[in-house]
């Protein structure tokens, strides 16, 4: 296992959450979402033109449980985040079970801190497009530590927008960082190189599959144009050793993170 993470950049462990868990999830997700009004609170998400990181709602989400909208249709939800494997006690079971920490241990994470949690919609015909990105140009440490765990809710493919990755790429520099700046944030540049020429590579797999995300892999998936939803559930973990970025733009100051116990 640590073998193929350490050459490609990601691993895809298949049945790792059974499916009671993942009908908990979406059950759940869909409890909460319900109870939403998208006229009281309406932060459009999108990695195109990062507009909603100019928003207290967003920037304060680190500590809560926010709801995030879809560009293309404002009325239907992109995610809900960032803080549901500590505030929602079906989030908080499913995130912090056993096997869990051990993967993390096995990868690495000596000592695992649980850092954000998104459930993902992407639903049908408008489940929008994330662009190729790395997860530590927005959760940096030093070293480096960030890892996604992110864990298909639906099954993923190539036409409802699986996710897709670069192999390898891992191997490369940070390119970007995403930081606070005043009451706002802003993208820098921090090493120009271009990403890898090679072709990506698109993680397509099965319901209850949980996929591996080294934090300096490039990673993106396409809008979902299918008729199929393809909901995930993603936990963000950095290794407790590690310097949390001050500037970071997801912060907790009056609330601690924790690992898995």
């Amino acid at each position: 296992m640590n073998a193929d993470y350490a050459r490609d950049g990601f691993l895809a462990v298949p049945d790792f959450l059974p499916a009671a868990d993942c009908d908990a999830l979406q059950a759940r997700a869909a409890e909460l979402a319900a109870g939403v009004d998208p006229r009281r609170t309406r932060t459009i998400f999108s990695t195109r033109d990062q507009g909603h990181a100019r928003d207290r709602y967003f920037l304060e989400s680190g500590g809560a449980v926010r709801f995030f909208f879809e560009a293309e249709a404002p009325d239907q939800l992109n995610k809900i985040g960032h803080a549901l494997h500590d505030l929602d006690p079906v989030f908080a079971r499913v995130s912090r079970q056993p096997k869990l920490a051990a993967l993390a241990r096995e990868i690495g994470l000596a000592d695992p801190l649980l850092l954000q949690s998104m459930y993902i919609f992407k639903n049908p015909g408008i489940g929008g497009e994330v662009g190729w990105h790395q997860d530590a140009t927005f959760l940096h440490t030093t070293p480096i530590t960030v890892t996604g765990f992110w864990i298909a809710l639906d099954d993923a493919d190539r036409e409802n927008g699986c996710l897709m990755a670069l192999a390898g790429a891992h191997r490369g520099p940070l390119r970007q960082r995403f930081r606070r700046a005043g009451e706002g944030t802003a993208m820098e540049t921090v090493d120009s190189t271009p990403w890898p020429t090679t072709p990506p590579t698109p993680i397509e797999v099965r319901r209850g599959t949980l996929v591996v995300l080294h934090g300096l892999l490039p990673h993106a998936s396409s809008a979902n144009r299918s008729a199929r939803p393809r909901h995930a559930y993603a936990l963000h973990l950095i290794d407790r050793r590690a310097a949390y970025s001050a500037d970071n733009w997801l912060q907790r100051p009056d609330f601690p993170l924790r690992g898995f116990s």
